[in-house]
């Protein structure tokens, strides 16, 4: 089997991964394998260069993302969507105990939502923090 066609299989799993993760650093390595790929096919067996290449490709645009990533985000008019959740009123749509997971309807969207408290179906909750993928809730007092 040519070594060109390993470096391309490899880049499309890390980009069908990458589009299931949501983050940017799969798509560095993708893009590293298809530069190491392009490599092999002009020299098949220096794998050596191939993988270096591959290498300082990824780790290059990894470095090179981070300051601008971070420009961005503290630029003017850049908001990050789910900050304004914290505060916000949500609904139980799926029971949350101390130490699992439940779900808690937010407006129109639905997050992973923990808890210290018992919280059943239907219950008015509070968001009070949130993380990544998953909020902090409290029963709602009025």
């Amino acid at each position: 089997m040519m070594v060109w066609i390993i470096w391309f299989i490899a880049a499309g799993i890390l980009l069908v991964a990458e589009m299931l993760t949501l983050t940017f650093y799969l798509l560095w390595l993708c893009i590293g394998a298809v530069a190491a790929g392009l490599v092999s096919l002009a020299a098949p067996g220096a794998v050596l260069i191939q993988v270096l290449t591959g290498c300082l490709v990824a780790l290059g645009l990894t470095l090179f993302s981070k300051p601008v990533v971070s420009r961005f985000r503290a630029s003017q008019g850049f908001k990050d969507i789910g900050t304004d959740i914290v505060g916000r009123e949500g609904i139980v749509v799926r029971p949350i105990e101390p130490g699992r997971y439940g779900q808690v309807k937010v407006g129109g969207d639905i997050w992973s939502a923990a808890s210290l408290q018992q919280l059943s179906v239907d219950e008015k909750v509070r968001v009070i923090s949130r993380g990544n993928t998953i909020i902090e809730v409290e029963r709602w007092e009025v």
